[in-house]
């Protein structure tokens, strides 16, 4: 806990699942919530329930597809407090649906959610991470970044592994006191299922999902990989309800 209490910390696609949770959790440890999200009215109250928690917040309405929402984002939380200690890069969408439907605008939505997304906060953040030689970069894949979820998981896993990719490649390129964290989970029960616009596809997740743990599961990787010394760098957390072979 004395590692997390006083850092600030934004979090991407912050309005539900996984990056509500962990910003409650954080925010129960003392740190400083920076919540990024589209829905202005959920990330409002989710602020107001991170500082009855014992921590702070500021919601800042962010849509990570346009650079210059990131920007802002950015901007506006160095301009609030002064520095940046982690950027949890988790706004995500899953759209499921076998190739051969050829679903192109829900895999460019995969493209610039899952991937450039994440590019823009950290061209915007390393630099902020190098002048203060300190920073943690917290990149969310999946367990489908690490296995191609089959079938109809195809580009969403392609995306998933994009971002183990980037972060493995960000690892060595900057090191020393800047520190990278993937996180891939398995099935955690978040909107993420409702994410595919083909009837059948969205069945069959509906009912892969029975088996879901709870975000906070996943929020407390994510703690466990802030709150150890800063010469100590977690590269990678898998993880996945006991049951799930996938």
């Amino acid at each position: 806990m004395g590692q997390i209490a006083g850092k600030v910390i934004i979090i991407t696609g912050a309005s539900s699942g996984i990056g509500a949770s962990a910003a409650l959790y954080l925010a129960k440890q003392k740190a400083t919530i920076v919540l990024a999200a589209r829905r202005k009215e959920l990330i409002d109250k989710l602020a107001q329930d991170c500082i009855a928690e014992g921590g702070n917040a500021l919601a800042v309405v962010t849509d990570i597809t346009q650079y210059s929402d990131v920007k802002n984002l950015v901007s506006t939380t160095l301009n609030q407090f002064g520095k940046i200690d982690v950027l949890i890069n988790n706004a995500g969408l899953m759209a499921i649906s076998p190739l051969n439907l050829s679903k192109v605008n829900e895999w460019e939505k995969m493209v610039d959610i899952n991937i450039k997304g994440p590019l823009y906060g950290i061209a915007e953040v390393l630099p902020i991470f190098e002048k203060q030689n300190s920073g943690h970069f917290i990149n969310i894949s999946s367990v489908a970044g690490v296995k191609v979820f089959s079938p109809g998981g195809t580009v969403y896993s392609g995306t998933k592994f994009a971002i183990r990719a980037i972060s493995e490649g960000l690892r060595h390129e900057v090191g020393k006191n800047i520190r990278t964290t993937t996180i891939c989970p398995g099935v955690v029960d978040s909107e993420l299922k409702f994410g595919s616009s083909d009837p059948t596809s969205l069945q069959s997740i509906i009912e892969f999902y029975k088996q879901a743990i709870p975000p906070d599961s996943v929020a407390r990787a994510i703690a466990y990989a802030i709150e150890q010394p800063e010469d100590v760098d977690i590269n990678e957390i898998v993880l996945r309800p006991t049951q799930q072979e996938f």
